[in-house]
Formats: C-alpha cells, sequence, structure tokens
C-alpha cells in the first residue's frame, strides 16, 4: 500500500502539453452526444414523420455509443503520448542496486535446533543465498550478541564475506547475551552513511529484547526488514511492534525472495528522490487498451467516419515514443530470454521492436552481462557490460577511448580489477577532471593510491630480499572476486588464493576472537 501511494505523490508527466488535447476531446465529445447523436435530429432529405415511421428501436436508449469509445481512446492516447510517470529509470553506472547491512545475531539462542540444524547456521545459509542475489551490490556484515562488532565492510564481492560468516559463532563474541542490537543498529547506519546511495538495514535474528525497543521505534530514515530466524510458532513482539517489513524464515526460498523483492521496492521509493536517474516513461502501458478499443472500428455501424480518421492522425506522433517504452515493456525480448538458441524469425521479430541497445539493456537488467555486450551498440554501456562479464582488460580499453565522467569511472573499476593499479589512478583522476563532484570520485581515487603504494612498497621489499617475501600478485584491497596468485620459490607453481589460504594455521574465527576481544577492550578502555 505504502509502494501505491508513494508512486501516486510521484506521478508527473514528462510532455505536458499534449494533455492541452483533452479539453478538446471533452468538447468534442461532448458536442457529438448533443447535437450529432442520431435520432436526435431531422434528417435533411426525409419528412419528419415519415422519418419517425422508418426508424425503429428509437425508444431504445443505449448507453455506450461509439462516440463514447472513441473518446476514450482518444483520452488515454493522449495520457500515453503526455509520459506519465512515476518510478526512476535505474542507471546501473551509478547505482544498481541498493546498499544493504547484514546484521546477525550470534549468541548461544541462536543454537536451538528448532530450525534445522540450528538457527544460527540456517541463518548463514539464508545470507549466503541472499549475497547470490546481489551480485554487484554493496553488502556489509556486523555481528552482536552482548557487544556488536563490524565483520566485514561494504563490499560488492560476495566471496569476500562468505568465510567471515562461516567463523561466526556464539564462541567469538568477547560478551554473550543478545542486548546489543541497537548497538548493532547504530554500526549498520554508520555503515550507510559512507554511501550517497538509499541503502537498508536486514537483521537476521530470533528476536530483540525490550530494552531495544526504543531504538528501533525512532528510526526512521532507513529502511530496516528483519528475517526471523524463530519459527513460526514462537512470538517476537518487540519486532512486531517495530515499524519494518518482517520475513519469517522458510524451508524453502521464499523467504529471501519476498525479502529481494522488499529491499527492490524500498530502493525503488528512495530512488524517487534522486535527481541522477532519468524517469521511466509508462506511457507504452496506455496503447494496449486504446488498441483494444480500436478492434471496436471493425464493427458495423460503430465508426464515426471523419473523426475515427482524426483519431489515425493523433497515432502519427505516438511511434516516437514507442522505442523507449516497448524497451520499458520488454514483452518481444522475454521471448528470446526463453530460448537461448532462438530462431531467426524469433530474432527478426525481437530486432523489428527493439533496438540492440535496448536489448542490451534488458539483458543487463537480468544479470547477463555477456550477452548485453554482444548487443550494445553504445560504447559506455557496452564498456559497462564487459565490466560487469569480467573482461576488465576489453573494457577498460573500450572505455578509455569516451571523455564522459561515467565512463572513466567503469574504466577505473575495470583497471582495479585487472591489477593495473597506476592506470586506475590516473582513471580517476580524469573522473574528477571531468566532474569534480562525481559520486565515489574522490573516495576510490584515494584507495586506488593506497593499493598502489602498497603493491609498490611490497614490490620493493621482495626486490631487495626484505622479510623473503615472495613474489606476490596482489588484488585490491575489497578482494573484488580475482584470485591472487602466489609464486612458490621453487618456483615449480602458483597457488591461487584458496590455496595460499589453506596453508595458513589460523581460520577466520580465531581472527574473528582476537579482533572482537581487542576491540572490546578498546570500548571499555576509558
Amino acid at each position: 500500500m505504502n509502494t501505491f501511494f508513494d508512486a501516486l505523490s510521484a506521478l508527473h508527466f514528462l510532455r505536458p502539453a499534449w494533455m492541452l488535447l483533452l479539453p478538446v476531446i471533452v468538447v468534442f465529445w461532448w458536442w457529438w452526444r448533443r447535437h450529432r447523436q442520431a435520432g436526435t435530429g431531422p434528417t435533411p432529405h426525409i419528412a419528419e414523420h415519415l422519418e419517425k415511421a422508418m426508424r425503429i428501436g428509437t425508444q431504445q436508449r443505449r448507453w455506450i455509443t461509439p462516440v463514447d469509445t472513441l473518446s476514450l481512446m482518444l483520452i488515454l492516447l493522449v495520457t500515453g503520448a503526455a509520459g506519465p510517470s512515476w518510478s526512476r529509470m535505474p542507471n546501473p553506472l551509478i547505482a544498481q542496486t541498493a546498499p544493504l547491512v547484514v546484521v546477525v545475531e550470534v549468541d548461544q539462542g541462536m543454537l536451538a535446533q528448532d530450525v534445522p540444524p540450528n538457527r544460527l547456521e540456517r541463518a548463514k545459509h539464508k545470507i549466503s543465498d541472499l549475497l547470490a542475489t546481489r551480485s554487484g551490490a554493496d553488502t556489509a556484515l556486523i555481528a552482536y550478541s552482548g557487544s556488536a562488532h563490524l565483520v566485514v565492510p561494504l563490499t560488492n564481492d560476495p566471496e569476500l564475506i562468505k568465510p567471515y560468516l562461516e567463523g561466526l559463532t556464539p564462541d567469538v563474541m568477547p560478551q554473550a547475551g543478545d542486548g546489543a542490537a541497537s548497538d548493532a543498529l547504530t554500526l549498520a547506519q554508520e555503515q550507510l552513511a559512507k554511501r550517497e546511495e538509499p541503502g537498508a538495514i536486514l537483521f537476521v535474528t530470533d528476536g530483540l529484547s525490550s530494552a531495544d525497543r526504543d531504538a528501533f521505534s525512532q528510526q526512521q530514515d532507513t529502511t530496516l526488514a528483519f528475517l526471523v530466524m524463530a519459527p513460526g510458532n514462537v512470538g517476537t513482539p518487540v519486532i512486531d511492534a517495530v515499524d519494518a517489513e518482517r520475513v519469517a524464515v522458510s524451508a524453502d526460498e521464499r523467504d529471501i525472495q519476498r525479502l529481494e523483492r522488499l529491499l527492490a521496492a524500498a530502493h525503488r521509493r528512495a530512488l524517487l528522490n534522486d535527481d541522477r536517474l532519468a524517469w521511466e516513461d509508462r506511457g507504452m502501458w496506455l496503447a494496449w487498451p486504446a488498441a483494444l478499443l480500436a478492434l471496436l472500428w471493425f464493427r458495423r455501424g460503430w465508426g464515426l467516419g471523419t473523426p475515427s480518421l482524426l483519431a489515425c492522425l493523433l497515432l502519427l506522433p505516438w511511434p516516437a515514443t514507442l522505442p523507449q517504452a516497448m524497451a520499458q515493456n520488454q514483452v518481444a525480448i522475454r521471448a528470446q530470454a526463453s530460448d537461448e538458441s532462438h530462431t531467426g524469425l524469433r530474432q527478426w521479430l525481437v530486432d523489428a521492436f527493439l533496438t540492440p541497445d535496448q536489448q542490451g539493456r534488458w539483458w543487463v537488467e537480468h544479470r547477463r552481462y555477456a550477452q548485453a555486450a554482444s548487443h550494445f551498440q553504445d560504447p559506455a554501456w557496452q564498456g559497462y557490460a564487459m565490466y560487469r562479464d569480467g573482461q576488465y582488460d576489453a573494457a577498460a580499453e573500450l572505455l578509455g577511448r569516451l571523455d564522459s565522467a561515467d565512463a572513466a569511472f567503469t574504466q577505473g573499476l575495470a583497471l582495479i580489477r585487472g591489477h593495473q593499479y597506476r592506470p586506475a589512478v590516473q582513471a580517476f583522476e580524469k573522473v574528477l577532471s571531468i566532474d569534480p563532484d562525481y559520486p565515489q570520485g574522490e573516495r576510490n581515487l584515494e584507495l586506488a593510491k593506497r593499493i598502489l603504494t602498497y603493491v609498490e612498497e611490497s614490490r620493493e621489499q621482495s626486490d631487495t630480499g626484505q622479510d623473503d617475501a615472495d613474489d606476490v600478485t596482489f588484488d585490491n584491497e575489497e578482494n573484488r572476486g580475482q584470485d591472487t596468485q602466489v609464486t612458490t620459490k621453487d618456483g615449480e607453481g602458483m597457488l591461487t588464493a584458496e590455496q595460499w589460504i589453506s596453508t595458513l594455521n589460523s581460520n577466520t574465527s580465531d581472527y574473528l576472537r582476537q579482533r572482537f576481544a581487542v576491540e572490546a577492550r578498546q570500548e571499555t578502555t576509558p
């Protein structure tokens, strides 16, 4: 219901000048009904008494007449041509999905086995499933029991979060209990404050204590949701009293699917105030009922002659809005997605209604970046699709030919992923030279410089023999999914990042236990 009222409050028209035709249509309808309706006046070539005797059915009143359907069709066409819009069109070069902070409760109560194998393990599985649906979106992880701790800051690499998620057990928490939910909420809000894009907070818990009621009730600026790990017959009165979305854990994927829909809807509502995004033209939806009304013209005696031809003239400007609207409607291209080996006829139909760039946009929205890159003709969008598909070198080369801030920003990200740190610094400097206020431009430039400095110092140590360092190819500090390779001393082979980590004596649980203990001591030290 909130989504409906938000859309209604944001409703406006992209081409409002078309609405000036609505009074003309209403006047035409009123005049025709009053003066030209059949049977309302004498026929000039037949005497009135003969005409009355020759007519049949004159006592029957027709509630719906041809002029009514024609006027309604014209109103639909004019309103559609005016470009009604109530939502923003997402731009993946700015922000594809909302940042999300996942807050998981890690205490002894979460070891209850009423949700097999236990609540905590099921929570880990659900978080992993949610991470798999958020490709390219920033996600952070916070754990709490008697104290709250940031496990992983916002990152768009789910593989970085998973090992730390698996290492979360009640033993690693320095303080027992579940009274730090409000502290975890504050930590989550601090993480989201670092992003300009609107974000959301998801609590994965089996309940809140009454002491946290006030903190959660006063939280209104951020979208808040709960994935309740307690079984359905266990009450959660504090969560029920909080103004937030509540999703109960399920044995299948329904809970994750519902969470994804809720977060996406909240993100769309938040984007209504983002002036960087274009408004989405919804006028195409009005063309379908207008087309159904036009079918009545084939009925004998239903047309109005010249007025019907005038309606056809109003259709002439309509094709100008068809390409964008058809791309948003996505009806034809859905047939293409259902079968990778589509026939030539099907592709011909898709090409007849959608441009290659519109087809590429559809693939991007459905996270099929390889197909998107093969369809795009716009180099900026094609480079972005290559970057999301992992073709970092090709994306950087293509985007380097463009002079826009968006293209330079994506080029910098691709260069970071491809371990080309010095060119990445230059790309982010180009971003700020074009647009000094570009979102995340300064932050990414600073990160690229820090990575470059770290890599160069490490290589210098390796070249001078300091610390007996091996020849290491460092990944970016957020570990965005690339395999870090380590050369063994005898030069016989290369170790992947997973193999290298497996040789360490410690695990993430030990690391988290030590780090959380240090953080807890620092908080208690005056």
